[in-house]
């Protein structure tokens, strides 16, 4: 990389950082999987999402930390976090003191480590329970802890209404600013196993339909995953139905090598996109980028053209404000981008061509206003 690169992305990296703690990520409490007694959850009024966990992390022998940053071999854990009665919707209420107090903040209430063997038959009972006999699998991006992981995945969860079964796969993200590199290398040493997970479910004649929502440097290992997995096996399985990918720190060429490596028999894909996200703009800096997936302008017609002919739908959240101050959280953070996802997932289309009000506009720009030649017909 270009001296002159180099020091630009550097800096940029010390704003993140910066705007990162003084957003109060350095505050947080640690260890919170110290769960609390289950009747006290359950007298708060607070509700609750129960979760199945895979994970590449190496298990911590720190007490309520569960996992740390470290890369091991597959593990497996149960995790019930109860969601406090006032809870406003994109929000992660976090704990200030432990044990937490359900009336006002996340709080744990079961964190199991569980064998191979264990999480299947726990799987298999929770699957049998869900109406629409379907799975939610969620991959998070980069500087995410373990916690950061569980808690923003019980927010989705809750917030979106969905009733498929919560599956989080987490790869070992140090939860640094400066770790960019190590959490990099670590989303790619997982792509076998996630691969492996994915071929569970998709083996198990009792799921109907795998919905995938990753984010950040997440969208890597799942879209190298879902790649890799469709040469191995001449094609995907129709189980993946919907692949929603939130602010991909994805090079825009790769991806477009991805998608087509993967074939016709894909997924739906659906591209959270946002032109103010600050990281992706340290991201495209660091890589020489032409461009990150994640913060494309889909009025441009090239883009606009690959989308349209591959049936892809990009939603467009510039003009959405959260108090995220990085832009990088918008799709969990915003209560009107989490209902349309809530929206898609319960009825497994893709999100269509609508105008959401929320102090400002968000355009969700679909294949169904690009035109054949690529420019915009409508928004």
């Amino acid at each position: 990389m270009p001296l002159g690169r180099l020091v630009a992305a550097c800096r940029l990296l010390l704003v993140a950082g910066a705007i990162a703690a003084s957003a109060g990520c350095a505050s947080r409490l640690d260890n919170v999987f110290i769960p609390i007694e289950d009747s006290i959850a359950l007298s708060s009024g607070a509700s609750r999402v129960e979760m199945l966990v895979a994970t590449t992390r190496k298990p911590s022998d720190v007490p309520g930390e569960m996992f740390g940053g470290d890369r091991g071999e597959a593990s497996f854990a149960e995790i019930t976090i109860s969601i406090p009665p006032g809870h406003k919707p994109g929000a992660v209420e976090w704990p200030t003191k432990l044990p937490a107090d359900p009336e006002k903040s996340f709080a744990t209430v079961k964190a199991d480590f569980m064998d191979r063997a264990e999480v299947l038959t726990l799987f298999n009972k929770r699957l049998a329970k869900a109406p629409s006999r379907s799975v939610l699998v969620f991959v998070h991006g980069y500087n995410n802890r373990f916690d950061d992981a569980v808690f923003r995945f019980a927010q989705i969860v809750h917030d979106s209404g969905t009733d498929a079964v919560p599956v989080l796969f987490t790869w070992p993200s140090r939860g640094g600013i400066l770790a960019y590199g190590y959490d990099k290398d670590s989303a790619t040493y997982s792509r076998d196993a996630l691969e492996k997970m994915l071929g569970y479910l998709v083996a198990d004649k009792s799921v109907n339909e795998i919905s995938i929502m990753s984010h950040s440097m997440g969208n890597w290992v799942t879209l190298e995953t879902l790649r890799q997995m469709s040469i191995r096996n001449r094609g995907l399985s129709p189980k993946i139905q919907n692949v929603l990918l939130a602010d991909p720190d994805v090079d825009i060429d790769i991806f477009r090598t991805q998608v087509l490596e993967m074939g016709e028999k894909r997924p739906d894909f659906t591209v959270f996109v946002s032109g103010d996200d600050k990281a992706l703009a340290t991201s495209k800096i660091l890589w020489g980028s032409t461009a990150r997936l994640g913060a494309i302008d889909p009025t441009n017609p090239t883009y606009a053209a690959f989308m349209h002919q591959h049936r892809i739908h990009v939603v467009n959240m510039t003009a959405i404000k959260t108090d995220d101050e990085m832009n990088h959280g918008k799709f969990a953070e915003s209560p009107e981008i989490i209902q349309l996802i809530g929206r898609q997932l319960a009825t497994g289309q893709p999100i269509s061509d609508t105008k959401v009000s929320a102090g400002d506009t968000v355009n969700l720009l679909t294949a169904s206003v690009v035109s054949a030649g690529g420019a915009l017909t409508g928004k």
